[in-house]
């Protein structure tokens, strides 16, 4: 590989890597705790590469060398493209044909607030109905926040969780019933409201639960879409 095209891959992934760390864009494909090392990581590989591009310059002014290379600096031209262009977090395609991965029992989950309606994640909502033997969940109202995802006619709420990027993401979702949801697009976010069907987060259903949905809202997509 020619020194110009090294340097101009260094610029352009330390660029992306910058862009994407210094606005909210980064967590659509890593944890929020790995947001300095993407900062250092993109400002080092960006100041090797000038230094290396001004020493370059320099050393063909010294020596006239032809421009034939000049050229190359036209891969400069991508750079625009990634400030520009980012592509979107994971979404329903990753869930699609997937159930819930075997939930692994823990020593036991905390008390419920007394609440109306309680907020849980995918996860805790899937987690409970699996292995929570007091029944929490029964009789209780919760409230899911997801993206819809479909799978022939069943409509799911779903979100993707991930240990430390997008490259390791699992999907978690949970059946939607008790409404009509024909009209829901498939990766519309969503708040949904309504109580489990007691056991019905079993092997036989890939450790997917049911929600008997009471009220569903349509919600703009969160900056942090993965659950950890």
């Amino acid at each position: 590989m020619r020194r110009e095209t090294q340097n101009i891959l260094l610029v352009l992934l330390g660029g992306a890597l910058l862009k994407l760390a210094l606005t909210d864009t980064y967590l659509r494909y890593v944890k929020e705790s790995l947001r300095p090392w993407l900062i250092a990581t993109g400002a080092i590989m960006v100041v090797l590469a000038l230094v290396a591009i001004v020493r370059d310059i320099r050393r063909e002014r010294e020596h006239d060398h032809d421009h034939r290379s000049h050229s190359t600096w036209l891969l400069l031209l991508p750079v625009l493209a990634v400030f520009l262009i980012s592509p979107p977090a994971l979404g329903a395609d990753t869930v699609t044909g997937k159930g819930n991965t075997a939930p692994k029992a823990g020593a036991g989950f905390e008390a419920l607030p007394d609440e109306t309606v309680v907020p849980l994640t995918i996860t805790d909502f899937v987690m409970r109905t699996a292995w929570d033997d007091s029944g929490s969940l029964d009789d209780r109202t919760v409230r899911l926040t997801g993206f819809v995802a479909r799978q022939g006619t069943n409509v799911y709420i779903a979100r993707l969780t991930i240990s430390c990027c997008a490259a390791d993401a699992r999907p978690v979702k949970a059946l939607l019933a008790g409404q009509d949801f024909a009209t829901l697009p498939t990766d519309q976010w969503i708040e949904a409201t309504g109580r489990v069907v007691p056991g019905s987060a079993t092997q036989a259903s890939a450790f997917v639960p049911t929600l008997t949905v009471t009220t569903i809202t349509t919600i703009p997509a969160p900056p942090e879409p993965y659950e950890d």
